[in-house]
C-alpha cells in the first residue's frame, strides 16, 4: 500500500488512509512497530515517531459487519452476498411473484431511511447510481481516492444534476458509502447535490431458478418514499444487470471501470461523458421506461444522424 508522507502527516492521517484502503476501521487497527507510546495520540506527527517497519493487525468490515442493531445485523448477514459469484445477465420476470412483493413490503417497513442530504426538486427526473465499478474502482491499490474515481466523474454529475436528482445506492454498508463519497469529493461539490445515500440494507434478496439467490436494488424502495419519483422518470446505472432485475425497464448497465491507476486505461475511459449526452438527450421525454436503455449507444447514433440531417437540410440553398 503506497502512502505519501509530508512534514505535517499525523498518525491519524495514516490510520485514515489505512481505513480507506483496507476497510479496517481505526478503532480496530493495531499498528505494531512504533517504539514507545505516541505522546499526542493520533495527532502525533509521524516524523516524531521512531519505527523501522510497521505492521497492521485488524479485521476489515467485510469480515466484521458495521455495529448495527441486532435486527440490522441479521438483515445484513442475510443479504451480504459476493457480487462476483452471481452472473450479471439474469433478466427473469420475478417482480410480480408473491414472495417478492411480500419481501419488498417488509423491507419498506423495516428500512431505516437515511436523512436527506438535499430536498428532491419538483419536476426533476431521478438518476440512481451504483458506486463500485460504476463510479469508483474499489479494487486497485492507490494512495489517492481521486485516482480511483472514474474519469469525468464530477463533470458527469454536474451535467446530470441539471435535469435529474441524484441518489447514490451501493451494495455495501453506509459507513463505506459515506467514506467513498467523501473521499471522492462528491458530497461537497458546489456544482451538484446528492439527495441521499442508500446501502445494502435497502436491498432485497430474490431467487431465480437459473441463478439462485442474490441481492438486488428495487426502485420501489425510493418510489414509495418520495412520490415525485416513479417508473416513468427514473433511470439507474449499475455495472451489474442483476441489480435492477426488478426494474429492468429502468436500468442501464454501465461498462465497469477497473484498473483506474493505469494512465492508458484512464485516458481511454469516456463512458461517463457519453452517458452524460444520453441523459441530456432523454431528459425531455415523458416516459423513460419505454426506452431500451441497453441500446443507448444506438439511440445516440440515431439522434446524432437526425441532428446532422436537419443541419444539412437547413444549410442547403433554396431552389
Amino acid at each position: 500500500m503506497q502512502f505519501c508522507i509530508s512534514a505535517d502527516t499525523t498518525l491519524g492521517d495514516l490510520k485514515k488512509n489505512i481505513e480507506f484502503r483496507t476497510h479496517v476501521p481505526k478503532k480496530r487497527q493495531k499498528i505494531v512497530g512504533i517504539r514507545g507510546k505516541p505522546k499526542q495520540g493520533d495527532e502525533t506527527l509521524l516524523s516524531a515517531l521512531k519505527f523501522k517497519k510497521l505492521m497492521l493487525i485488524g479485521n476489515p468490515d467485510s469480515m466484521l459487519l458495521k455495529e448495527y442493531t441486532a435486527k440490522e445485523k441479521k438483515q445484513a448477514a442475510e443479504q451480504l452476498i459476493d457480487d462476483q459469484d452471481i452472473p450479471d445477465d439474469a433478466d427473469l420476470p420475478i417482480a410480480a411473484r408473491e414472495v417478492t412483493v411480500r419481501k419488498l413490503k417488509r423491507r419498506m417497513a423495516e428500512y431505516a431511511w437515511p436523512k436527506l442530504l438535499n430536498k428532491p426538486r419538483v419536476g426533476k427526473k431521478l438518476l440512481v447510481l451504483d458506486i463500485d465499478y460504476t463510479l469508483f474502482d474499489h479494487r486497485s491499490p492507490s494512495s489517492s481516492a481521486t485516482l480511483l474515481g472514474r474519469p469525468h466523474l464530477h463533470a458527469f454529475l454536474a451535467a446530470a444534476y441539471k435535469s435529474y436528482d441524484i441518489v447514490i445506492w451501493s451494495a455495501t454498508s453506509m459507513r463505506w458509502v459515506e467514506i467513498k463519497m467523501k473521499e471522492l469529493g462528491v458530497l461537497a461539490n458546489p456544482a451538484y447535490k446528492i439527495v441521499c445515500l442508500m446501502d445494502i440494507l435497502a436491498m432485497v434478496t430474490v431467487k431465480t431458478d437459473k441463478y439462485g439467490v442474490f441481492n438486488c436494488k428495487p426502485l420501489a424502495m425510493i418510489w414509495d418514499k418520495h412520490e415525485g419519483y416513479h417508473l416513468r422518470n427514473t433511470i439507474m446505472f449499475d455495472d451489474l444487470r442483476r441489480n435492477f432485475i426488478l426494474n429492468p425497464q429502468n436500468g442501464l448497465r454501465i461498462r465497469p471501470c477497473r484498473n483506474m491507476t493505469d494512465p492508458a486505461i484512464r485516458a481511454a475511459d469516456h463512458e461517463l461523458l457519453h452517458l452524460s449526452e444520453y441523459l441530456a438527450a432523454i431528459a425531455p421525454l415523458a416516459d423513460l421506461s419505454k426506452l431500451n436503455h441497453s441500446k443507448w449507444k444506438a439511440y445516440m447514433s440515431t439522434q446524432k444522424r437526425k441532428i446532422g440531417s436537419t443541419i444539412s437540410s437547413l444549410s442547403e440553398p433554396a431552389a
